[in-house]
């Protein structure tokens, strides 16, 4: 077995959902779960097909979105895993419908930071092992670093 980092690729604003599903009709259902949650929804969505022909499936609704999703799924190149690139939206917005889809069978990270994947490859092929989402803990929050984590959540309309 080899292990291997995947860094995804994507622009700073972009947020991103990462999981591992089972089934082809898997890119239909969450592009439908994604256009159900948020009308308007700007997002391309990737899996990596783990029998067969073994292809990066694709759908979106937003081109570059859709052609990155399937630039960093054949990096993964991991069966079952999806990924879904979002652009003015978080996934706090989608990620209950995501999880409702019959296919979904875990989700390994819903962020907009850096994220790594850790990728075990062995003669069979690939899987995520897990994922590095953001950077390393830096220390505890004071009183002052609330008061702005609150003022960030109302300002964002996520809190009164």
């Amino acid at each position: 077995m080899e292990l291997k980092v995947v860094r995804i690729e994507k622009p700073d604003e972009v947020n991103l959902i990462l999981g591992q599903a089972h089934f082809i009709k898997t890119v239909e259902d969450l592009h439908e779960a994604m256009v159900c949650a948020v009308p308007g929804a700007k997002f391309g969505v990737a899996f990596c097909e783990s029998s067969g022909p073994a292809l990066v499936r694709w759908s979106g609704t937003d081109p570059e979105l859709a052609a990155l999703a399937k630039k960093n799924a054949l990096a993964l190149s991991c069966g079952h895993v999806f990924l879904i690139l979002m652009r003015g939206m978080y996934p706090i917005n989608v990620l209950n419908a995501i999880k409702t889809v019959p296919e979904v069978c875990r989700i390994f990270c819903a962020t907009a930071n850096p994220v790594e994947a850790i990728v075990a490859e062995t003669e069979q092929g690939r899987g995520v092992l897990g994922v590095v989402d953001g950077v390393k803990t830096k220390g505890v929050e004071g009183e002052k670093d609330r008061e702005e984590r609150k003022a960030l959540l109302r300002r964002m309309g996520y809190k009164l």
